[in-house]
């Protein structure tokens, strides 16, 4: 008996596509990692070789994102480049969390390879994460998850680091949502003669940290806008300046670079893969 042919309704042809859609941004596209790369000069006229700087952020480990993906991640990321320096840029949960144990594994695959120096973000505890009535009232317990995982933690504090030739300084600062932003400690008595780069969770920061001493920030928080619109843009990325959303950005004699994280929120991303971001530091 020969088969009839499928006739669909209009109707039921724009729902298979709406619900093909949001399968593709919920199992592949959120799932699909890509490599961020790109090169930034720092001032200082000395001869030196370069340094390769991993950046990871937006881990957002939940019920959605969890940590075989997160660990697939840490595997892309080191496969993709030697560093000599990690820095991790905050948002390492959603709300809040129970396997801190098989977490802190996959953070010392980054510690066993790199000094890795991480800062807080506003998932992590504090007034933002309370305020969501999801998260903890203080970042207690991730600062144990990075601490037991061997990375330094910068909250409003800096450092000299020495590596391959170079001396620079790393500041790390609190999250602004959390109120917990204080360049008034972290800053004073920096050694301006040498390049600094800064950590700061949320790119909105910039304007507030006009005057201080820095020379490429790292941020993340954006998630790269998540959804990234044809003819759009990124609407719904949290932050004021939609300048500053994703990638490597000039700001007045200053570099920004925004990656677009490891995580999500509710599932979701469209035109915006996951990113790992490697930065040759030159």
């Amino acid at each position: 008996m020969p088969l009839l042919p499928l006739r669909l309704s209009r109707r039921q042809f724009l729902f298979g596509g709406v619900f093909a859609g949001l399968g593709y941004m919920r199992f592949i596209e959120s799932q699909w990692l890509s490599v961020g790369r790109h090169q930034v000069r720092l001032p200082g006229t000395e001869a030196r070789p370069p340094l390769t700087l991993l950046q990871l952020s937006d881990f957002h480990a939940s019920s959605i994102v969890k940590l075989d993906y997160i660990n697939r991640a840490v595997t892309r990321a080191l496969a993709a480049c030697r560093p000599d320096l990690i820095c991790l840029t905050g948002d390492y949960i959603t709300s809040k969390w129970q396997d801190w144990a098989g977490y802190t594994k996959i953070l010392q695959r980054l510690t066993q390879v790199a000094p890795t120096f991480g800062i807080f973000g506003n998932h992590d505890g504090g007034l933002w994460s309370i305020g969501t009535g999801f998260g903890y009232e203080d970042h207690t317990l991730v600062e144990k998850l990075l601490t037991d995982a061997g990375v330094q933690i910068l909250h409003n504090d800096r450092i000299v680091f020495e590596a391959r030739d170079w001396r620079l300084n790393l500041v790390g600062l609190g999250d602004d949502w959390a109120e917990e932003m204080s360049p008034y400690d972290a800053f004073p008595g920096l050694d301006v003669s040498l390049p600094t780069v800064l950590l700061s969770h949320n790119p909105d920061t910039k304007d507030a940290l006009r005057a201080y001493h820095w020379d490429l920030m790292l941020s993340g928080h954006t998630h790269g806008g998540q959804l990234s619109l044809p003819g759009l843009g990124t609407p719904f990325a949290p932050v004021h300046d939609k300048n500053y959303v994703a990638g490597l950005k000039p700001w007045r004699d200053r570099w920004i670079h925004i990656t677009k994280g490891i995580g999500n929120i509710h599932g979701m991303r469209f035109n915006c893969r996951p990113e790992v971001s490697v930065l040759t530091l030159v």
